[in-house]
């Protein structure tokens, strides 16, 4: 917003103007509309949370009230910007230390409507002067924005290193003064400037006061070849963009998108549930829990029951509380250490050795008498009144003399024995250790689980008599066991951690779905209404889009219509259509008479993209609310033939009877067709020498009148500048030459220039 609005005569009040807000206009007209809809309650909460943005609309979807917006901004003034504060025009372009322009150079221009061409070579410093006055009052460049990073540091300029400066004036209506607009680098980066205004009274501010972003971003005043390229082969969002915010319908693009945007976060919310029931009934139909199968069984009826469902996936206990208490018992579950092990079946293999080194010995053969005579006196003892011998049935063997012969025999024969009992005695002993750790299998233990099989084989051990097989069956099967058991026990741990044996996380799964399912269910009732909202706004943006779009595109059509010359292609409409990532504008054509709608780049040749181009962009420069009065061109020529480039020239000199353009071209064809036209126009030729200075020269042609004289070149200071090598009198050419109005018999006057 332009910095020129003044409270009264010759007073500026330092603050940038209040415009009229077209945006809000848009708004008003949907509210307008919505009243008179008789669109219900609940669609219209939806419609007037979009309008409000995203945190309203959130809160309508939590089933809040939502305010209607206020109604109180400012109602359109009569005769667009000019009526609100006047537009703008450049009244002076200073240059000195950037890109091709070394020591100051100047571009000046009477500050209201007309054309003013600036012809010359390649590399004559035109694109400078255009890109600086970007530079000045935007801070960047979008030509730079798509170079390397390389190509953008290179800006300034190689032949003046004293100073890198820009200064824009720009002119309003009523105003006593220039805005002066400076932008000076003290680094060696682009981003180093440093921007300042002076207003009309002589106060300064820093260049980010002014608050003309939005303006600058909305109403652009500066159109480049490669933006005219964009315009119709960019992204296709980039000129919807750029439409909608013209025309001041962001916001009510934003408003269709949130809501668009909810619509679809719900209708996901509502479908989730059943694009999940197939996944989550595979898994639990692969769990042997009671509780997944009873699951199973919910989810396939016709009518679902979720409490159900909800307490099945609540319940966190064991699948088998039976199966838990032996995990527990299982966990503490004790078995022989590998060192005691070791040492039975160290001892019975020792006393094995000693048992076979006895064995038929004398020791050997008076154990077993004295075992044998023990034997019989502990059965006289018992039966004291037999006599006979119970062996050999000798009568009368028994008696007191037997009893006393006996027991001087044991006395006799003990400490013959002695060793060999002591031999007998380890062995029985190694073999009660070796039958005592051989406990019974616990009564808890499942005889069926691989721990109670090889248990069942340990205790079998104990019957197992010989001490060599005895140790070996404690060696083997003991081993066996310990691993077994110490494998068991890990396993009833990790079971023990989820006591839900696995269930837990189907569990976790079935109770996000019911979750899911009920969410859905109030997504699918609160969906109904913001469908109706989103299908009764998108219908309603498409007329208000179709109504402030009609202005524009009819002025397109007509620029199309004067750039076409003689070819039979149609420019039959533009359209804002899609929403979202999909948002294009539709550009519609017609050859021959048949109609291609939005396939325009498939039938039209470089030239024709640019002049299409040039018919969408050059009408935004003439829109009722734009406060710049100016518009910067640079290369508009290229690519198209010699009629279009009369039509071009037409079409230049119809908007500058109502704005301010400025265009650069190397294309002497231009200037030769406004003149060949006497179409009014300030031709002037821009020259630069090998040290980066350049001067403009005036050719003088005005209008229908003819030349005006006047071909001094001037320098930075707006003085005479001497004649330049190249710089002939083309005037005076042209007036020796006169016109034939043939193009192809007879060259204009800047014919020789930039060729």
């Amino acid at each position: 917003m332009v910095r020129t609005v003044t409270t009264g005569p010759g007073t500026s009040t330092g603050a940038a103007p209040r415009r009229y807000d077209s945006s809000a206009d848009a708004a008003r007209s949907l509210l307008d509309r919505l009243a008179e809809s008789g669109l219900d309650p609940a669609a219209r909460r939806w419609v007037l949370a979009a309008l409000q943005g995203d945190e309203a609309v959130a809160a309508c979807a939590r089933g809040e009230e939502v305010p209607e917006p206020p109604r109180e901004a400012a109602e359109p003034a009569p005769g667009g910007a000019a009526a609100r504060g006047g537009r703008s025009f450049l009244r002076r372009i200073e240059v000195q230390g950037f890109r091709g322009i070394g020591r100051p150079s100047a571009l000046e221009f009477p500050p209201g409507p007309g054309l003013t061409v600036i012809v010359g070579r390649n590399g004559s410093g035109k694109s400078s002067f255009a890109e600086a006055a970007e530079a000045a009052l935007t801070g960047r460049n979008l030509r730079w924005d798509a170079m390397p990073a390389d190509w953008r540091d290179g800006w300034r300029n190689l032949h003046f290193d004293e100073r890198t400066e820009i200064t824009v004036e720009l002119q309003s209506p009523g105003e006593p003064g220039p805005t002066r607009v400076t932008r000076a680098w003290t680094g060696e980066s682009v981003r180093s400037a440093r921007g300042e205004v002076v207003s009309p009274d002589g106060s300064t501010a820093p260049l980010r006061s002014l608050g003309w972003d939005p303006e600058l971003s909305r109403y652009r005043p500066f159109l480049s070849y490669d933006e005219l390229g964009r315009a119709v082969t960019g992204r296709a969002a980039e000129l919807y963009d750029t439409l909608t915010a013209l025309l001041g319908l962001t916001d009510l693009t934003e408003a269709e998108r949130r809501l668009a945007k909810s619509c679809d976060r719900l209708a996901k919310q509502r479908d989730r549930p059943g694009h999940e029931h197939g996944h989550l009934v595979q898994r639990l139909r692969a769990s042997d829990d009671r509780r997944a199968r009873t699951a199973v069984e919910l989810l396939g009826a016709e009518h679902i029951d979720l409490d159900r469902l909800a307490s099945i996936a609540s319940d966190d206990g064991p699948a088998d509380r039976r199966q838990h208490v032996v995990l527990r018992r299982l966990r503490r579950l004790s078995v022989p250490e590998r060192g005691l092990l070791t040492d039975v079946v160290n001892e019975l293999r020792g006393a094995a050795m000693e048992l076979a080194m006895a064995a038929g010995t004398k020791g050997d053969h008076a154990r077993g008498v004295v075992d044998l005579l023990r034997r019989a006196m502990e059965h006289r003892e018992r039966h004291p009144s037999e006599a006979d011998c119970p062996t050999c049935g000798t009568g009368g063997a028994f008696g007191p003399d037997w009893e006393q012969r006996a027991r001087a025999e044991i006395r006799r024969l003990e400490p013959i024995a002695a060793n060999a009992s002591a031999s007998y005695e380890r062995a029985e002993n190694a073999r009660d250790q070796a039958r005592f750790l051989m406990a019974p299998m616990p009564s808890w233990l499942p005889p069926d689980s691989e721990l109670g099989r090889v248990w069942a084989e340990w205790e079998a051990g104990a019957q197992i008599s010989d001490l060599t097989q005895l140790a070996e069956h404690i060696e083997t099967v003991g081993r066996r066991l310990r691993s077994t058991a110490v494998a068991a026990r890990k396993a009833a741990g990790e079971q023990l951690d989820d006591p839900t044996d696995g269930w837990a996380e189907l569990a976790d799964q079935l109770g996000a779905w019911v979750a899911d399912a009920r969410a859905a269910a109030g997504a699918a009732e609160t969906l109904g209404p913001a469908e109706r909202a989103l299908e009764w706004l998108t219908a309603i943006a498409r007329e208000i889009r179709a109504e402030r779009l009609r202005p524009l595109a009819s002025h397109a059509e007509q620029v199309w219509h004067r750039l076409r010359q003689e070819r039979r292609i149609d420019l039959e409409a533009l359209r804002l259509v899609g929403r979202g990532a999909r948002r294009r504008v539709a550009v519609d054509v017609a050859v021959d008479g048949t109609e291609n709608d939005g396939n325009a780049p498939g039938l039209l040749s470089q030239g024709e993209f640019q002049a299409l181009a040039l018919s969408i962009c050059l009408p935004r420069t003439t829109v009722p609310d734009n406060p710049f009065g100016f518009l910067l061109l640079d290369d508009p020529v290229q690519a198209m033939d010699t009629e279009t480039v009369e039509g071009l020239a037409d079409v230049l000199a119809e908007v500058g009877r109502h704005r301010q353009l400025v265009v650069f071209t190397h294309d002497t064809r231009l200037p030769d067709a406004l003149y060949r036209l006497g179409l009014p126009a300030d031709i002037r030729r821009i020259q630069r020498d090998a040290m980066s200075n350049v001067w403009v020269a005036e050719s003088g042609w005005t209008g229908a009148a003819g030349p005006s004289g006047g071909a001094e070149g001037r320098g930075a200071s707006g003085a005479p500048a001497a004649p330049q090598p190249g710089m002939e009198d083309s005037q005076g050419a042209a007036r020796q030459g006169g016109w034939s109005g043939d193009f192809g018999t007879r060259p204009g006057p800047f014919s020789g220039l930039g060729r």
